[in-house]
């Protein structure tokens, strides 16, 4: 061989090789470990699991393709000094690795107490807040997706009593008291078909944080919880997309990064009712429009509804901009909207007529968040939003050519700063400034009589808060304490709202627990009349006032309406080892400057208008026990007293809150098998307080009804049980599907909900019965890439 093709053939060696040990810097180089995890995931179909703070600045290179899931494990715990758990073939879950010394004295060096707290997904922090992730959620029993507020319902303590999301009752309290954030903007509309269905889309939400005491001095409003939404807010330049459908509705999303620096996350949901009607549909219909204007007319006047059309649906988008490492920018956009349309048709006179009558539902929001970290430490986070709520209703009846108009807006329009100091893993400070402009109007135009009522009020306030954070070294004491000043210049009052979130190991597996807040709110939802928007959704929402007594304004008597106020204070015990839970919680709450008008009375009560309180008190008990990673069962009982006082009625006595559930039990199990879950449960409750009428005194000729002592009595129990399965499979390279089907009261168990009492056209005492769902099928089927 020639000197020349030796030459040759060395140069071609040297030159591969040189393109080798390229290839192998490059897939040395060090990445976030967010980007890692992410790449892991879409190349071996599982989940990670694990606290931001967990993996904060941490850095690893991307494992060789030919590596096994337990190969990539063990080099990403060498790399990373992290402790990475395969909980089973889909769920992984990360935590810090602890020396051997301090294995035996505490479990964890973060917040988190508990993971896996009933099914996947749901995490317990030691604040007594619970975390939930719906991109790990596991199955719930009639759940086969992880419809937030659906989900949040199986936590003790929490229920609905008409089975919806736009009613929720946590600890005694009304649906209006709760304080709903969609990535920190409020909402002021929670549910698809008037509260079958959450209004929020769970697979473009990263994690859920509920909190029914001891909240952060940075939340404002919500005297009986906080539910707040987050969605992902970190650039990991990994494209995903997904989208499904079950027999209500069908949606999409992605998360689609545009450069390395930034990215655009999108969901758009929309129902099928409209196109197709499913067998779902028709039992959700009988559900939300039984006792509305749909289906209460007179048969006798020839009325018919019908070519109803109802849809309903929702858009979020998120742009993401890291304009340097330590400047990032936010913008936010939702829009949920309900529709409905019904044709109202008669024959009068021998001639036929026909009207539309419509009601709309929307909720829209925008954000702008700037967020800068000053130093590894000290962080600000500058937050503008608007967010706008309508409710609209044209109501025509034929027979009395009679048109109504029906307005509710909510403008509610705040600027926030908050700084964030870590001094250390032991000590980190929050606090900052909030201004905040509420307006509310509300609208009714009658044409015949003509009539016609707009009042429109305004509030601002200006909220200062700060808060520490104590974590002991030894991860075994807790401590938060903090306070919120609330400023209202209309009513040149400042209120204090201190709270506290104390939580102290001991004895190695066992927890005390002690959290208290203060709160108040200015917003509040009111019902007028129980026919108002087409007897759909009939609550309106309002605004503190403040007067101290009835002025007139257009015409039309102006109730007081106070600043509503709430203290509360529990004390728990926990005990957790070999994946048994038990937790015990009591606590107190008293509620002052609610009105008659926000508690849904259909009794004696009805029309007055009168300003009180309630106070309750209850335990929550929860054992929750999990086998070997596949099978979790959990057994809830919460016991509650929950009572008006209302001083210029019933003579001052206090009796049952509407929502006075004195015993509700909750038995579930979730079993998981490779790719395939099951779930079934068990819900039963006490009957929903009720006024029944005093026969025996009524006088059929004053054209009222005499009833007997408020809420003296209780509907039946009721009893539910559910089930739902789900199975995922690959379907392409990087793509998975999940077939899911549930059935909700597998046993169409005829649960009433309410019960009313009215007169007929003789003066007759007619009863009203509003049933909850009969037995409900809903299948679905989901692909991700």
């Amino acid at each position: 061989m020639s000197r020349k093709g030796t030459g040759s053939i060395f140069i071609l060696l040297f030159f591969l090789n040189v393109l080798d040990l390229s290839s192998q810097t490059i897939q040395k180089e060090k990445h976030p470990l967010t980007v890692v995890l992410k790449i892991i995931e879409t190349r071996y179909n599982i989940s990670f699991s694990y606290a931001d703070a967990t993996i904060h600045n941490k850095k690893a290179t991307i494992p060789d393709e030919n590596l096994t899931l337990i190969e990539v494990l063990d080099v990403l715990k060498d790399e990373t000094k992290l402790d990475f758990e395969l909980l089973d073939n889909r769920f992984v879950a990360i935590k810090i690795n602890k020396p051997l010394s301090l294995q035996n004295n505490i479990q964890k060096l973060d917040e988190v107490i508990i993971t896996n707290y009933l099914t996947t997904g749901i995490t317990k922090l030691n604040d007594g807040s619970i975390t939930i992730k719906p991109e790990t959620f596991g199955i719930l029993p009639g759940l086969i997706e992880p419809d937030v507020l659906q989900t949040i319902q199986s936590l003790p303590g929490v229920l609905s009593i008409d089975e919806t999301v736009s009613n929720i009752n946590i600890r005694g309290g009304t649906h209006d008291q709760n304080l709903l954030l969609w990535d920190g903007i409020k909402m002021y509309q929670s549910g698809h078909f008037f509260g079958l269905i959450s209004a929020f889309n769970p697979y473009t939400t990263k994690q859920v944080n509920v909190s029914k005491n001891g909240t952060r001095a940075k939340y404002g409003d919500g005297i009986s919880s906080i539910i707040d939404m987050q969605l992902p807010n970190d650039i990991d330049n990994v494209f995903k997309a997904g989208g499904g459908f079950n027999l209500i509705n069908a949606d999409v999303f992605a998360k689609i990064p545009l450069s390395y620096n930034t990215e655009l996350q999108i969901s758009m949901r929309r129902s099928v009712t409209d196109l197709i009607t499913t067998p779902t549909y028709n039992l959700y219909k009988k559900r939300v429009f039984q006792d509305s204007d749909l289906t209460n007319f007179n048969q006798d006047d020839e009325a018919i509804d019908k070519n109803e059309q109802f849809y309903f649906y929702d858009i979020t988008a998120k742009f993401l901009y890291d304009i340097t490492k330590k400047d990032k920018i936010r913008f936010h956009f939702l829009n949920a909207n309900n529709k409905l349309n019904y044709e109202e048709l008669a024959n009068i006179n021998d001639r036929n007529e026909a009207l539309n009558s419509k009601l709309s539902q929307r909720n829209s929001a925008l954000g702008l968040s700037y967020t800068r970290g000053w130093t590894s430490k000290l962080s600000t986070t500058a937050q503008v939003y608007v967010t706008n709520y309508d409710l609209d209703a044209i109501n025509f009846d034929i027979i009395n050519n009679q048109r109504l108009i029906q307005k509710n807006e909510v403008v509610d329009g705040s600027a926030k700063l908050d700084i964030n100091y870590n001094h250390n893993n032991q000590l980190k400070l929050n606090g900052g400034y909030q201004f905040t402009e509420v307006g509310i109007s509300n609208l009714e135009d009658v044409n015949n009589p003509i009539f016609r009522s707009f009042i429109r009020d305004v509030v601002r306030s200006h909220s200062l808060y700060a808060e520490a954070a104590f974590l002991s070294n030894d991860a075994k004491t807790n401590l938060k304490f903090g306070n919120r000043i609330n400023h209202f210049p209309k009513f040149n009052m400042t209120i204090n709202e201190p709270r506290l979130s104390f939580s102290q190991r001991f004895l190695n597996n066992f927890r005390f627990e002690l959290l208290s807040e203060l709160k108040s709110q200015t917003t509040s939802q009111i019902i007028d009349l129980q026919n108002d928007f087409l007897g759909i959704e009939n609550r309106r929402w309002i605004l503190s006032n403040n007067n101290p007594e009835v002025i007139t304004i257009n015409n039309k008597n102006i109730q007081p309406v106070p600043i509503i106020k709430s203290k509360q204070a529990s004390v728990g015990l926990h005990y957790n080892k070999n994946k048994l839970m038990i937790s015990a919680e009591g606590y107190l709450k008293k509620v002052n400057g609610i009105s008659t008008r926000s508690q849904g009375f259909q009794n004696q009560y009805q029309f007055v208008n009168s300003v009180g309180s309630y106070q309750i008190k209850g335990v929550d008990f929860l054992v929750n026990k999990q086998f070997n990673n596949v099978f979790s069962t959990w057994l809830s009982y919460s016991y509650s007293k929950n009572d008006y006082t209302f001083p210029d009625l019933n003579s001052g006595i206090s009796f049952p809150n509407n929502a006075d559930i004195r015993h509700a039990l909750a038995l579930s199990g979730v079993y998981t098998y490779n790719d395939i879950k099951f779930a079934l449960g068990l819900n039963w409750r006490s009957g929903k307080p009720t006024t029944l009428p005093d026969y025996a005194n009524d006088d059929p000729d004053d054209n009222t009804i005499t009833y007997t002592t408020p809420n003296g009595s209780n509907l039946d129990n009721y009893l539910r049980a559910d089930c739902s399965t789900t199975y995922s499979f690959n379907i392409f390279n990087r793509s998975r599907a999940v077939v899911g089907a549930s059935v909700w009261n597998i046993f169409n168990q005829k649960n009433i909900i309410n019960t009313y009492y009215s007169l007929d056209a003789d003066n007759m005492i007619n009863k009203v019965e509003n049933h909850s769902l009969g037995i409900t099928p809903n299948v679905s089927i989901r692909v991700t890439f």
